[in-house]
């Protein structure tokens, strides 16, 4: 049995990644780790600060101490400093949206970007924009803030939060991909792809697809 790690720092990314592996993975050992201050931290300052990433880096190493075969971040805010860790780790760690932008691109479509955290947003823009560029796919993306559907999110509204995203989508043409931005937005990706018939991808279901497949083949 794998044991996979996940780090959080918002409790709204909490269940969609549990629903992701119970559907997807449910042999996987999953633990959870959560500071729920990173992410109000982070909504204070432009910029991930020294003092941030050191807090990602001392998760980073509770997980190792806790026999992780990979790490996954949940919160997509972080992703320098996520990046790092990377870099110079011996087990799998991956940012919150990296297997949804492998799949976004292998779709070959026009992609929109749709998330509910602005200070998150321009990180994962340029995440994409070099995936796209180190896989030799046009560097284009469209990207749509709703900062409401986080807040009726936040209050357990979980049907005012899906229309809110459901209603700021509806100037995108069908034939694209709509990326969810964040784990927690998880929960519109049903009714997304019901009502418009787009290809929506979210970050739990694509995370766990590909690190079932690179920790089992």
């Amino acid at each position: 049995m794998k044991k996979i790690v996940l780090i959080h720092a918002v409790d709204i990314a909490i269940e969609p990644i549990k629903d992701a592996f119970s559907i997807g993975w449910p042999e996987a050992d999953i633990v959870h780790l959560w500071d729920e201050t990173l992410s109000i931290e982070r909504a204070k300052t432009a910029d991930l600060t020294p003092a941030l990433s050191e807090r990602v880096n001392a998760l980073f190493e509770l997980a190792k101490m806790n026999g992780a075969d990979a790490v996954l971040f949940t919160c997509s805010a972080f992703g320098e400093a996520i990046e790092r860790l990377a870099v110079n780790s011996d087990i799998p760690v991956l940012k919150p949206n990296q297997a949804m932008f492998d799949e976004a691109l292998a779709a070959n479509l026009p992609t929109t970007l749709l998330g509910t955290f602005q200070p998150a947003m321009a990180g994962m823009e340029a995440e994409f924009i070099e995936a796209a560029k180190e896989q030799g796919k046009p560097e284009v993306l469209d990207s749509l803030c709703v900062p409401e559907a986080r807040t009726a999110l936040k209050e357990k509204d979980i049907d005012s939060h899906n229309q809110y995203l459901l209603d700021g989508i509806q100037s995108i043409r069908e034939e694209q991909v709509i990326m969810l931005a964040h784990f927690s937005s998880a929960v519109a990706q049903a009714k997304l792809q019901q009502e418009t018939g787009m290809k929506v991808l979210s970050s739990p279901e694509c995370a766990v697809r590909q690190l079932k497949k690179t920790l089992t083949h």
